[in-house]
């Protein structure tokens, strides 16, 4: 029987052949499946699901955030580096105070995302690019209903905002607490504004975002109310091409996005693993005592080394070494320990996978950071901006310090999974900032060394690491489990709602029959559309 957040409730994978389409929010799910149904590939599905997700749960992404995906195609894995930079009046004399705050201009760096979005179908897509869009433009000029946990985040988000009382936040509340609204299950949203920035974007090919209308309303809202970002830094942005990065266990091959992304962490720490005997059984203590060990070390080389490698050199060949995991297990030993690295925050992302019966998949994620974001609304456009540039560090000395036209450490991190020969197996991603390599690691050995079909390996209790010595545990992981892990040094706490462990979706595809397997959250929302 798999693991459940609640026990009660048996959940099980769902099977497709012609298509699927995973994420947290329902509605976007459908728009995915219906771009499949209209002649779409996998490419054109998650493109549709991104931006529809912009409107149906503005909590954890948005038009003015940032993504990244592995494709599979042709054969390979391509990888997709959609972030942004930090403009280039941002500096470190700029920052009042020596600080980096959460909301407001100054932790905005250049949004990615929209660019992310027709890159990615120009390279792969199939259909026309307004015909992908138009699903998103449709829900938000019409409306739709809040999902139970959307409405949940949302509601908090008002209490949060409105407790702050920022004027930078007007905006924001104008937007998305507009008077007569209140967030709850079936509550009905819509946004005008959303829809016709969507339509802009999607007659320009996303152009009019970095060198058109749009630029010049962003520009322009920035210059009227203190911020740093300017239309020049619109117009300099690209997004980048990459070669994942990977590591092998068990007969399968891990790939990442290569830094300034954090999936270099999860692949360290199953580098350390590869060179432990792991229990046979998931729920044994000594086993998560080891994951989460191990897991600590691939944050201390994530924390001490990733950086924007176009501005610092980050040894990614040494990081992912035989001789560098070595040398991680020799702090390992039957005790915990702490790690002496900093203490990962909050996040706030969605995160969707597609196949198509062609063979093409995708792992895509996509964030606007804390919930909100910057909290930052451009007037009259439904553009809410991301506040990534809250993870750079502000000693000018670490690899991750903030500097112009550089990109921070980026906590989100799409996965996928091939065979060790190469054959692929398919997309899967666990959404929730520093959760999410924590997730990778987990999602992966529950699939790999322990045999669990999507749904059971995402259902599964999760731990997660907090800082020094401290674990935080479901708590249908048991209170015996727990126990075991207090008495090896952890400092455990045993949370009792799920919101903080991520929130993931998987597909799996036969190599044989081309079948599609797929499992979604339990922690939220989560919805498979199948075809």
């Amino acid at each position: 029987m798999p693991f459940n957040p609640d026990s009660s409730v048996v959940r099980r994978p769902l099977y497709a052949r012609r298509g699927m389409v995973a994420t947290s929010q329902p509605l976007a799910a459908q728009a995915g499946l219906s771009v499949l149904q209209a002649g779409g590939n996998a490419v054109d599905a998650a493109i549709a699901t991104a931006a529809a997700l912009t409107v149906v749960e503005p909590t954890s992404n948005g038009i003015g955030g940032d993504n990244f995906a592995l494709v599979w195609a042709g054969g390979e894995v391509h990888g997709m580096n959609a972030s942004g930079a930090a403009p280039a009046g941002l500096t470190l004399d700029a920052l009042a105070g020596g600080e980096m705050p959460r909301h407001g201009w100054t932790p905005v760096t250049v949004p990615g995302a929209v660019r992310g979005w027709a890159d990615l179908h120009a390279r792969f897509g199939k259909l026309d690019f307004a015909q992908v869009l138009a699903p998103a433009i449709r829900y938000a000029r019409e409306g739709f209903p809040l999902s139970p946990v959307l409405a949940a985040n949302w509601a908090r988000a008002i209490r949060s905002y409105r407790a702050l009382k920022l004027p930078i936040l007007d905006e924001w509340l104008r937007t998305f607490a507009p008077e007569g609204f209140t967030p709850r299950p079936g509550a009905l949203w819509r946004s005008e504004g959303h829809a016709r920035t969507l339509e802009s974007i999607a007659r320009s090919s996303g152009q009019s975002f970095y060198q058109g209308e749009l630029a010049e309303q962003i520009d322009a809202h920035a210059r009227a109310t203190g911020g740093f970002l300017r239309g020049e830094d619109l117009a300099a942005h690209q997004t980048e091409w990459v070669t994942p990065i990977y590591t092998d266990f068990d007969g399968h091959r891990l790939y990442e996005i290569p830094p300034n992304g954090q999936g270099i962490a999860a692949l360290i720490a199953l580098n350390v693993l590869n060179g432990l005997e792991l229990p046979e059984r998931r729920d044994d203590p000594t086993g998560l005592h080891l994951q989460i060990e191990a897991m600590k070390r691939g944050f201390h080389d994530a924390h001490t080394a990733v950086g924007d490698p176009r501005h610092v050199a980050v040894d990614v060949e040494h990081l992912l070494s035989d001789a560098n995991a070595q040398a991680h297990r020799q702090h390992l030993s039957d005790a915990a320990h702490d790690p002496a690295t900093t203490a990962p925050s909050a996040g706030g992302t969605v995160y969707l996978c597609t196949a198509d019966e062609s063979g093409q998949m995708v792992s895509f994620i996509q964030s606007n950071y804390m919930g909100f974001g910057s909290g930052v609304v451009i007037p009259g456009t439904g553009i809410g901006l991301h506040n990534r540039g809250h993870n750079f560090h502000l000693d000018p000395a670490h690899p991750n310090a903030l500097k112009p036209g550089k990109r921070p450490y980026h906590t989100i991190i799409p996965g996928f999974l091939t065979s060790a020969d190469g054959t692929p197996v398919g997309p899967f991603g666990v959404m929730g900032g520093f959760m999410q390599p924590q997730g990778h690691l987990q999602v992966v050995l529950n699939t790999v060394r322990y045999g669990m079909n999507p749904q059971q390996a995402l259902d599964a209790p999760r731990w997660q690491w907090l800082s020094g010595k401290r674990v935080e545990v479901e708590h249908h992981l048991g209170a015996q489990l727990a126990r075991e892990l207090a008495a090896r040094g952890h400092e455990v706490s045993v949370q009792l709602e799920s919101g903080s462990f991520g929130r993931g979706q998987m597909i799996r595809r036969d190599p044989e029959t081309g079948v599609l397997e797929g499992g979604t959250e339990s922690r939220t929302d989560g919805h498979i559309a199948v075809w």
